[in-house]
Formats: C-alpha cells, sequence, structure tokens
C-alpha cells in the first residue's frame, strides 16, 4: 500500500479479482458512510473571520521593480466572500480539501486525509446569493479517500482510494462513486453505486455523455463507465495518470511518465506534448483547456502553456515566490484553471497566482492575498474556489463587472489613475471599470460605474455627493474599515454594498438605494447622527438598519 500526502491523491477500496472486470455493489460501504444531520455544524462551518477585500501582491512589487511615485489602481478587484472549514470527525481530524467541481451556483468538494489510513468527505456548498453562501451537505467516508469529484444531472460521481487490504471482494484500489443528490443535499435512501480498476489510486473523474471517464495513477488506466450504473466500456493503459481534460470529441490526459496525451473517443493516442517536467510521486497535477490554450501544473517548474491543437510550446508562467519557512516539496504548482482571459496557479505553500492572458504572451499579475497552502483552484463565472488543505475552501469573488452595467455607464470614461483617489471639493468626476482602491476621499461629487474594491476607509465630506452602480467592497473583517458619510453629504447606491467595518451616517446625511435590487451587507453598524435619511428598497441583508 503506499499513502499519498494532501498535496497528493490517496490509495485503495474494494471488489473484483479478474483485471478487466468491474464490479458493482450497492449499499456495500454503508455503515462507512454517514451524513452530517446537525444543520448548527453545517452553518458554523461557514466562516467570515477573513472575508473583505483582497489584494494581490504584483509581479513588479515582488522583483522589486514597482516604480517610484504613484501607484496605478489595479486591475481585478477580488473579494474573499467565506471560508468553509475542513470537515472533522473521530478518526478523520485532519482532512484537507482536494478537489472543486462547479455546477452554476453550486461548488461540490472532496476531501481526504494526510494521516495514515483512509478518510475522507464531500461538501455541497451553494453561492447563489454571495452575502449568503450555504453548505447544504456534507457525507464523511470513514475508510476512503476522495480524491476528485464531478457532478452531473442529480448524482455526485467521486474518485479516491481505500485500503483494498482490508477488502474481501477485491483487489483494486482505485474506485468511483455514484451518490445521489437532491435539493443540494445526499440522497442514499437509493443507495450508492460503485466501480473499481486498476491503478494505486483514483486521481480525477469527468462527466462524457453518457460515460463516467475516470483516471487512476500509478500502473492504472482511464475507463469510461456507464453513467447508467457504472459498468466498465472500455479502457486503456497508461503509467501514471494524473488529470482528465475534455477537448470537444477528444480526451486530455497528463501522463507524469510522458506530458499530455490527447486521445480520440476510443482512448486511442493521437498525439503526444512531450513535458519534461518532475510532476513528483503520486503528487495532485492538472491540466486545463480553453480557447486553444492547453495549461498544465509541472510542479517546480510552475505553469506550462500550450497551443492545445497543435501541442506548441507558448510559455511558462514560474511560481512567483519563494517563502521563508515552506519546504521546497511545498512550492509546487499543483493545479492550473482558466476562466477567460485569466489563468490561476495553485502553488501550494507558495499561494495562488494569477496571470492574464489577453494575447499571445501570458502575462504574470501577482499573488492573491490568501492563507494557507493552496492545493486545488478552480473557476468559472465570476467565482474562483481555492482549496487551502487543512484550511478548507476559499470562496473568491472576482467582481466582474455585468454587460447591462457597462450600457448604463457607457459615457463614463475607464478608471487608469492611482491606488489612493481624492476628489476635491468643485471636482465632478465619473468613471467606469473594475479596479482595486486604498482609499476613497471624496469632497466633490463622484459617479462611480463597475466594480471596486477599497482596502482602506471610504471617507464622504460634508455636502459631498458619491454615487456608485455596480459593487462596492470595502475592509476586511481581520482589519475593519468604515464609510463615513458627512454632515450634509449623500451617498447614492444602485447595486451591491459591502462594508466590513461601520457605516457612518452623520447629520443630516443621506444615503439613498435606487433600483430594486440593490443590497448592503454591513459586517459592523450602522451608526445613524440627528436627522439621518435613509430611502429606497434594498436587501438590508445582516439587519443593520
Amino acid at each position: 500500500m503506499r499513502k499519498v500526502s494532501l498535496l497528493i491523491i490517496a490509495a485503495a477500496f474494494f471488489a473484483v479479482s479478474c483485471k478487466d472486470e468491474t464490479t458493482i455493489f450497492k449499499d456495500q460501504l454503508q455503515d462507512e458512510v454517514s451524513l452530517e444531520q446537525n444543520d448548527a455544524i453545517l452553518k458554523g462551518s461557514i466562516s467570515f473571520d477573513d472575508a473583505g477585500v483582497l489584494d494581490i501582491l504584483e509581479e513588479q512589487e515582488i522583483s522589486g521593480k514597482t516604480a517610484k511615485g504613484m501607484q496605478q489602481a489595479g486591475d481585478y478587484p477580488l473579494t474573499l466572500v467565506a471560508q468553509i472549514d475542513a470537515p472533522s470527525f473521530t478518526g478523520a481530524e485532519n482532512l484537507g480539501a482536494t478537489h472543486i467541481h462547479l455546477d452554476g451556483d453550486v461548488a461540490y468538494v472532496s476531501y481526504n486525509t494526510v494521516e495514515d489510513g483512509y478518510a475522507g468527505a464531500i461538501d455541497i456548498m451553494n453561492v447563489a446569493d454571495p452575502n449568503r453562501p450555504a453548505l447544504t451537505g456534507r457525507l464523511y467516508y470513514s475508510n476512503a479517500d476522495i480524491n476528485s469529484i464531478a457532478y452531473d444531472n442529480g448524482f455526485v460521481y467521486a474518485a479516491g482510494g481505500f485500503d483494498s487490504e482490508q477488502s474481501t471482494r477485491t483487489d483494486f484500489n482505485s474506485f468511483v462513486a455514484k451518490i445521489p443528490v437532491e435539493n443540494g443535499r445526499f440522497n442514499l435512501s437509493a443507495g450508492i453505486n460503485y466501480g473499481f480498476q486498476e491503478g494505486f489510486n483514483a486521481t480525477d473523474v469527468k462527466v462524457r455523455g453518457n460515460e463516467v471517464l475516470v483516471a487512476s495513477g500509478g500502473d492504472g488506466f482511464i475507463t469510461a463507465y456507464s453513467k447508467n450504473d457504472l459498468t466498465s466500456l472500455y479502457d486503456a493503459p497508461f503509467a501514471d495518470l494524473r488529470s482528465i481534460g475534455l477537448v470537444g470529441n477528444e480526451v486530455a490526459v497528463l501522463d507524469a511518465s510522458e506530458g499530455v496525451k490527447m486521445l480520440d473517443q476510443n482512448f486511442n493516442v493521437l498525439s503526444t506534448v512531450n513535458i519534461n517536467a518532475d510532476f513528483g510521486e503520486f503528487s495532485k497535477r492538472t491540466i486545463d483547456i480553453s480557447n486553444n490554450r492547453l495549461v498544465v501544473s509541472e510542479g517546480a517548474e510552475g505553469a506550462g502553456v500550450y497551443e492545445a491543437n497543435s501541442g506548441n510550446y507558448i510559455k511558462h508562467l514560474p511560481i512567483l515566490v519563494n517563502p521563508d519557512g515552506v519546504a521546497s516539496q511545498n512550492i509546487v504548482t499543483n493545479a492550473v484553471s482558466i476562466n477567460e482571459d485569466v489563468i490561476l496557479m495553485a502553488n501550494g505553500g507558495a499561494g495562488l497566482s494569477l496571470s492574464e492572458d489577453q494575447g499571445a504572451n501570458p502575462d504574470l499579475v501577482g499573488i492573491i492575498e490568501l492563507n494557507g497552502s493552496i492545493n486545488f483552484v478552480v473557476s468559472k463565472g465570476d467565482y474562483i474556489f481555492a482549496a487551502s488543505g487543512k484550511r478548507g475552501l476559499q470562496i473568491i469573488k472576482m467582481n466582474k463587472p455585468s454587460s447591462s452595467l457597462e450600457a448604463e455607464c457607457a459615457s463614463s470614461p475607464a478608471y487608469t489613475g492611482g491606488r489612493n483617489l481624492i476628489v476635491d471639493a468643485g471636482q465632478d468626476l465619473e468613471y467606469s471599470g473594475s479596479r482595486r482602491f486604498n482609499s476613497l476621499d471624496i469632497s466633490g461629487n463622484l459617479l462611480l460605474c463597475g466594480s471596486w474594491t477599497v482596502r482602506n476607509d471610504v471617507s464622504i465630506s460634508d455636502n459631498a455627493l458619491f454615487e456608485m452602480n455596480g459593487s462596492l467592497v470595502v475592509g476586511r473583517n481581520r482589519s475593519r474599515k468604515d464609510v463615513k458619510v458627512g454632515s450634509g453629504a449623500t451617498f447614492r447606491v444602485e447595486g451591491s454594498l459591502i462594508i466590513y467595518g461601520d457605516l457612518i451616517l452623520n447629520e443630516g446625511s443621506t444615503i439613498e438605494f435606487l433600483g430594486d435590487n440593490s443590497s448592503a451587507n454591513i459586517f459592523g453598524n450602522v451608526i445613524k447622527g440627528d436627522n439621518v435619511t435613509v430611502t429606497g428598497n434594498f436587501d438590508d441583508v445582516r439587519n443593520k438598519f
């Protein structure tokens, strides 16, 4: 038996003695699977302690090449929505997040253990309302690690490993489970179906049409199962599979012994992208493909970017920092994810880095301000989900401006100024865009259209006017900052206002909420002076008004 560390994958499970045969057992692990029935534990697993504005340590700052003088306001106004604590139960007090699958506004998260033995879990997280993320379901495995996960049409497909030496039914270590889900919760009344295959452990799972594709590493296979009942349809052996990607009718697999292989529908090799990198023994490594870009996590080398169609090399994206006190084997790119023109790299102890890919030459932007060792990342739409080992799941909102917002504010010029925006008395300014500020100090009139974050206080002076259309996030929960509205000043909000601190409305000030979909999420207090006016319909998320 080979046990894999947390960054890694795991090994082992039950059923079958013949190499080409798959055995399915319904309810065979009934005594080994349990559900979290306590809603208080589910709710208490969501932490807002570190929520708020996230800065990005940019490449120029890391290299010491930042120009003197005014620093430009940064792109990518990211915010940490919440953190989900990793599950814990007797015999499995050290679980860490290993994989995430996104389906609409729901994230499915898998966990395994770094301890001896095998234990795992699966979470269901709903972020339809980013102000109120909800952990709706949690399932525990007391004898199996869960290394990868996929969701399709009412079922979670979980791939992992267990100790087959403890089984009288199989010699195979790798498994895939089909688990029913209903209304955001696991439904075990109909049982769980299982399929098993050779290989030290199952490393990845993807759903393709009516098939479930499972990769197992270490003298394993890529196997196609029937989505209906997990019977084995066909397979192909490989030396050391880590990840599966789907490209139209083709399948891409990362074989750590050679590189990325493109396969036809029946797993015949069409071409190989040879990659000379040390992928690490049993380590978690992934690929992602979008817009003819193939991005590969290549361990200590960072991420390689290739043309998906031809396999031609484009560029390497290195790991930006080498933190003190972090072992070299933990400074590796474990996973990659593409979201439109953004490439994200989960670099273990070196954090989560972000790059732009808007042309032929992807450029590193910097490292996102997150805690924990980042073992996996996936991004879709307006969200980034980062698995940070024992620190669980971190949910990041990208705060992309909507197309309707851009239309409404089409006449406002894009903001290109510094990180500290000062509007003097008598000035009337308006901007559109998506930027990170250090501070806002408004003595005149300001209209901001788009998505904005502010790391420090926002000050609206007496008789000033501040109008925002879109989203504005101020401060962090561990470093609270305030929005101060002076006497006679007006703060007009159309969209989402989040303040990790207080909203201070001085005497005679006004806050107006426009439209039918505005919201105010105040983590501190709303402090009102005399003759304060609050108008409009809005969602008072934390009932602070």
